[in-house]
C-alpha cells in the first residue's frame, strides 16, 4: 500500500478551551471569541504552501462560526478552500456531550455543521470529526446518513485518555466543571490503522459503508502525536516519537488552530495559565511544525483526508501495525 500522510487541524474556538477548564468566555481577551477562526487557517495555509511545492490540508470548521458569508471565519474558509484544501464537519456547536444527547438531537448537530460548510465554502464535506474524539455507533451513524464517506475521530491513545481522566477529577475537587467527558474505555483498544467500524461498535472492525480514519499514536506505546506536543515537547523528544511513528503506512497528524497561536492572539490573562501551550510563542510552534512537516512530506505523500479515504478504499486498507 502507498504511504499517505494527511495534516489537518481543528477549528476550536478559544471559547471552546476555556469551557474545558471550567472558565466563562469573559476570561478571553478582546477579539478572543473568533481568534481561531480568523487566524489560524490563513496561517496554517501559509505554512503548508511554504513547504516543498506546497502541502494539502484538511480543516474541520464548526458550523456555528458560519453564521453567514459575512463571518471571519467564512471568509477564510473560502479562501482554503480555493487553495485546494478540504474542509471537513465538526459539528453545528461542537458539544463535547454530544453522545450523550438523543440521537435526533445527534443528527441536527451533525446535519447542521455540514449544511453550514456547504453554505459558506459551497462544497458539502465528506469529512466528519467529533468534539473531543468522542464516538458512539449513534454519532457514527448520523455522520453516515448525513452523507460522510469518512469520520476521523478515533483517538486511542492510552496516556492521553489516563491524563484526561486525571484532570477531569481534579477539577471536579477544585470545585470547576468542565464541559468535556471522558470516552469510554473501549476507545483504548480501537484499531489504531484505518479501518471500516461495525454497525453495533465504532471501535471495532466491521462492514460500515465508511472508513474510520484514527488520529496517529506510537506503535504499541499508543503514546499520542499531534500537534500540540509537536509544538511543545522539547526537540529530542518529538524526534524519539516521530521515529516510531513513521513505521506506520498511514499517518495522521492533528492539530488544533491554538497549535498555531498564542496568548497574544486574544487569550486573555487566565486562560494562559491553564492552557499552558498557549503561553509558548506562536512563531515557536510555527517553526517546529514547519521541520515536522518537512520531515513527513520526504517519507509520506501527503493528502486530504478524503484523498486517503478513496485510496484506503481502493486498497483494501493498510496492513496492521500496533
Amino acid at each position: 500500500m502507498e504511504r499517505l500522510a494527511c495534516i489537518n487541524v481543528d477549528l476550536d474556538g478559544l471559547g471552546h478551551y476555556a469551557a474545558i477548564h471550567g472558565l466563562p468566555d469573559s476570561v478571553l481577551g478582546p477579539g478572543g471569541a473568533d481568534a481561531v477562526a480568523r487566524l489560524a487557517p490563513g496561517r496554517l495555509c501559509e505554512l503548508l504552501a511554504g513547504v516543498g511545492s506546497g502541502l494539502p490540508g484538511t480543516f474541520f470548521a464548526i458550523g456555528e462560526d458560519l453564521a453567514s458569508r459575512e463571518a471571519p471565519a467564512a471568509s477564510a474558509l473560502r479562501t482554503v478552500a480555493a487553495s485546494g484544501h478540504e474542509i471537513g464537519n465538526h459539528t453545528l456547536r461542537h458539544r463535547y456531550d454530544l453522545v450523550r444527547l438523543p440521537e435526533a438531537a445527534i443528527v441536527s448537530e451533525v446535519r447542521g455543521g455540514a449544511e453550514a460548510v456547504a453554505a459558506a465554502v459551497g462544497v458539502r464535506p465528506v469529512g466528519f470529526r467529533a468534539p473531543g474524539y468522542t464516538l458512539s455507533r449513534a454519532l457514527l451513524a448520523a455522520a453516515l446518513e448525513t452523507g460522510h464517506r469518512y469520520d476521523s475521530s478515533t483517538y486511542p491513545a492510552v496516556p492521553y485518555y489516563l491524563a484526561k481522566a486525571a484532570i477531569l477529577g481534579a477539577q471536579r475537587v477544585a470545585g470547576r466543571r468542565s464541559r468535556a467527558i471522558l470516552d469510554r474505555p473501549r476507545v483504548l483498544v480501537a484499531p489504531a490503522e484505518p479501518y471500516r467500524p461495525s454497525r453495533s461498535e465504532p471501535y471495532a472492525r466491521g462492514d460500515l459503508p465508511i472508513w474510520e480514519l484514527p488520529v496517529t499514536t506510537a506503535p504499541w506505546t499508543r503514546f499520542p502525536f499531534i500537534g500540540t506536543f509537536v509544538a511543545t515537547l522539547p526537540g529530542p523528544a518529538v524526534d524519539a516519537l516521530y521515529r516510531q511513528v513513521r513505521r506506520r503506512p498511514f499517518l495522521n497528524l492533528e492539530l488544533h488552530g491554538v497549535d498555531l497561536m498564542d496568548a497574544s492572539d486574544g487569550a486573555g490573562e487566565r486562560l494562559p495559565r491553564v492552557q499552558r501551550d498557549l503561553a509558548v510563542p506562536a512563531s515557536r510552534k510555527i517553526e517546529r511544525l514547519r521541520a515536522l512537516f518537512s520531515r513527513i512530506a520526504a517519507d509520506y505523500e501527503v493528502v486530504t483526508l478524503a484523498e486517503a479515504a478513496e485510496r484506503l478504499a481502493r486498497s483494501g486498507g493498510p496492513p496492521s501495525v500496533l
